[in-house]
């Protein structure tokens, strides 16, 4: 037993090695760089100086404009589920339908391409002409933006089905309702999910450039309001704050497929 503990602990400690390394490594580089005369970066300990009081108390509320971490982080993360899940209701039915339709999908194949390399900040101008508001505005841009890799994996999961999958089907005779469920689903849930594990990090990625322009909360206007200031340093806190996001918001995702994978198949 005590070899057993003595092993398990040797393996934990080999796997962390490698990432406090990496860690100390950027922690130097980043270090070394604010030591350069031409650069106004702060040092690592000097951001955390600067922004103390925003780390210690992030819940603090003394009006709109002026809020604590949270508060902010939570207005993104609102933005973010409205326009991800409309993203991704409307994506995955789009998938099915285009994949099951040869002609629907020679007809939406020209659109999706034309549309899908837009960039997010070129949404911006014409979702303001259309909602007027900054909120919608803000939703519509992560929408657009998360919508098209739920399409594509789950046209392309439908398509990967094999052949034998579908005799087995029409073997039974299935309905098309039975069949979707039992056959189809199982099958493309792993491409599915692909597709909105990617769709999430492009949609956290979408809401700070919405917020950057159109909103008056957030993270992405937290980052602008900043810039204004000329505050380097709560630039570099709300940096990390939305890498630290972003990798739990994957976790998730990456824990939800598995069980839904599981439970379905």
């Amino acid at each position: 037993m005590q070899n057993r503990l003595k092993v398990n602990s040797s393996q934990q400690i080999k796997q962390i090695i490698p990432t406090a390394v990496g860690i100390l490594v950027f922690l130097l580089i980043w270090y070394l760089l604010s030591l350069q005369p031409d650069t106004s970066l702060p040092s690592p300990a000097k951001v955390i100086s600067n922004t103390w009081e925003l780390i210690i108390n992030p819940f603090f509320y003394k009006g709109n404009n002026n809020k604590g971490l949270f508060w902010l982080l939570l207005a993104s993360l609102q933005r973010v589920a409205v326009g991800y899940s409309l993203a991704a209701i409307v994506g995955v039915t789009i998938g099915f339908i285009i994949s099951l339709n040869p002609f629907l999908r020679k007809a939406f194949e020209p659109i999706m391409e034309l549309l899908r390399p837009v960039a997010p900040l070129a949404w911006l101008p014409l979702a303001q002409a259309i909602f007027l508001k900054p909120n919608p505005s803000a939703i519509f841009v992560i929408f657009i933006t998360a919508i098209w890799p739920v399409i594509i994996n789950t046209a392309l999961g439908v398509q990967l089905i094999p052949q034998d999958y579908i005799d087995v089907g029409r073997m039974l005779e299935m309905s098309f309702a039975r069949n979707l469920y039992k056959i189809i689903l199982p099958a493309t849930l792993p491409y599915i999910f692909t597709g909105l594990r990617i769709s999430l990090g492009l949609s956290w990625l979408a809401v700070v450039a919405a917020e950057m322009l159109l909103s008056d909360d957030g993270l992405g206007f937290f980052i602008v309001n900043a810039y204004n200031n000329s505050d380097i340093s709560e630039i570099i806190l709300a940096i990390f704050y939305l890498g630290i996001v972003g990798i739990i918001l994957d976790k998730l995702m990456a824990i939800v497929s598995k069980k839904w994978e599981r439970k379905v198949s």
